[in-house]
């Protein structure tokens, strides 16, 4: 294994998750400016996820860039009648590089089931595409003293059937539920507890020199003012980035800041 700092060989991300905002004409223009700022940036690995109906016009624009192109969803099934779904298949062919899997606000709002996520998961990583895992606590779970309990059921289950050559490929996020789009973060302190858990359990999983390569990124408000402590965090591997993703100047000083950590 290399002598390095395992905090010095993972390369930092930086992934904007633009939700349900942009249409294609307005990501193409943020996009534009992203890339002017940072499209040849490589000490960093950055990731644009907008919605379906933006990925084309997007992707085309990111063409011969540095910066990587991602989905925010995916159904595990190749085709058939799932109306309003989208595969990896279908990802595959726009140039997708990475999708968002377990996001919060789909556990929340859709009723996706730890099994579920586990199947797109393993389709995500069939078809080559590269999952960003969400994992994360309520406000309630928190308060319970629940948190690492939660985190743990949530990994092992999506992870469930991940064959060790397969797990450098998933980016795990931490997202506390409670902080975001709230404005509330945890403390630096807070977030490399869970993330510093979170490489423990990869570790009793996979092993120490594999968990060590996979990236854990914190996504729970994080912004320019608080960056650079977040990403200076032993096991803080960067950013899934809400807000402040959805306007240029700010995610470029995130991508700086990681830049900085590198």
């Amino acid at each position: 294994m290399s002598t390095q700092s395992p905090h010095l060989i993972r390369k930092k991300v930086i992934a904007g998750n633009w939700k349900m905002n942009k249409t294609a004409a307005e990501g193409v223009a943020l996009a534009q400016e992203i890339v002017e700022a940072v499209g040849r940036e490589t000490l960093v690995d950055v990731v644009l996820c907008p919605p379906f109906t933006a990925l084309a016009s997007v992707g085309h624009e990111l063409e011969g860039q540095s910066v990587k192109l991602g989905a925010q969803n995916m159904h595990p099934q190749k085709n058939g009648a799932f109306t309003g779904e989208i595969s990896a298949e279908m990802l595959r062919t726009l140039y997708v590089t990475h999708v968002i899997l377990g996001h919060s606000e789909r556990r929340q709002y859709f009723a996706e089931t730890d099994a579920f996520i586990n199947q797109k998961v393993l389709a995500a990583l069939a078809s080559e595409l590269r999952p960003i895992l969400c994992v994360g606590e309520t406000l309630a779970e928190r308060e319970a003293g629940r948190t690492l309990d939660v985190v743990r059921a949530q990994t092992t289950a999506a992870l469930a059937g991940v064959k060790p050559e397969q797990i450098t490929t998933v980016i795990v996020a931490y997202e506390p539920v409670w902080a975001i789009g709230t404005g509330k973060v945890a403390t630096s302190e807070q977030a490399q507890e869970v993330h510093a858990f979170i490489r423990e359990l990869l570790t009793s999983l996979y092993g120490a020199a594999l968990a060590q390569k996979v990236r854990i990124l914190y996504g729970g408000s994080m912004k320019p003012s608080n960056a650079t402590e977040l990403l200076g965090q032993k096991d803080i591997d960067g950013g899934l980035i809400g807000g402040a993703a959805l306007e240029a100047r700010s995610f470029v000083e995130l991508v700086k800041a990681a830049m900085a950590a590198a």
